[in-house]
């Protein structure tokens, strides 16, 4: 069953893929949220970003995101390394999920063992930078039942996927519809743009909405425009911008 979350209006807005080389993509368009004034975020952290972005040897960056955290942002993990260096695909189901719909499904296929192991050494990462966290995201959103068992096993408070964030250990649903665009070429981002634009109307008196940000958007002039447009439109309808914690410890006291 699917939770419906309160009345009040709110909007989460989301940062995926965050690193060190990712960051000179995200710095300009942060810079114009902060000028907004107080619209926290969720950053979606990847400790190693491709294997080639681990957060230990960035203590710069480091920096910079515990000062995001005093500023009322929030920090999640996602991913460890956010590609998917599995065995190759087995079957066209699998090629699809896994070499044309995406090459970074990093827990698609993974047991609950190796997701344990990934997960755990995650959030070791995050308690010697002494961050909080309270979320796990999944590259691409795509989860094995592995993934899901250990998930179980863990102190983390929530996951999510495109419509819908999770509360765990037990998984109870909550809508959460989230906009989300694919711009790595001209007739993606045209697509994404029609699709978003259909989607706000369609969840217009929806009670909250994700805004799903990735780097790739923010090299585009349209994406990157889109996206404050968007949320300025939000705000000004009178959504309430929440980080994701903030925004599901609302429901679990409805």
């Amino acid at each position: 069953m699917v939770e419906q979350p309160g009345s009040a209006r709110s909007l989460m807005l989301v940062l995926h893929d965050v690193a060190p080389e990712t960051w000179p993509d995200y710095q300009p368009f942060v810079q114009a949220i902060d000028a907004l004034g107080n619209v926290p975020m969720t950053w979606l952290v990847v400790p190693d970003f491709h294997h080639r972005n681990a957060l230990t040897r960035s203590p710069t960056f480091c920096r910079l995101l515990e000062r995001r955290l005093a500023c009322g942002d929030e920090l999640a993990l996602h991913g460890y390394y956010h590609a998917d260096d599995g065995p190759p695909p087995r079957g066209p189901g699998e090629f699809f999920m896994r070499r044309l719909y995406t090459h970074e499904g990093e827990f698609y296929r993974l047991d609950q063992a190796q997701a344990l192991q990934r997960l755990e050494a995650g959030l070791a990462l995050f308690g010697q930078q002494g961050w909080p966290v309270a979320g796990f995201v999944a590259p691409a959103w795509l989860m094995s039942a592995g993934t899901r068992q250990a998930l179980r096993q863990l102190p983390l408070r929530y996951t999510s996927t495109p419509q819908h964030l999770y509360r765990l250990p037990d998984f109870t649903a909550y809508s959460a519809p989230g906009l989300v665009w694919s711009a790595r070429s001209a007739w993606r981002r045209g697509l994404s743009k029609v699709l978003s634009d259909w989607q706000c109307r369609r969840w217009r008196d929806a009670p909250t909405l994700r805004l799903g940000l990735h780097p790739v958007d923010m090299r585009h002039a349209s994406a990157r425009n889109y996206w404050l447009d968007t949320l300025q439109q939000l705000l000004a309808e009178g959504r309430e911008p929440l980080t994701k914690s903030t925004w599901l410890a609302r429901q679990a006291t409805r």
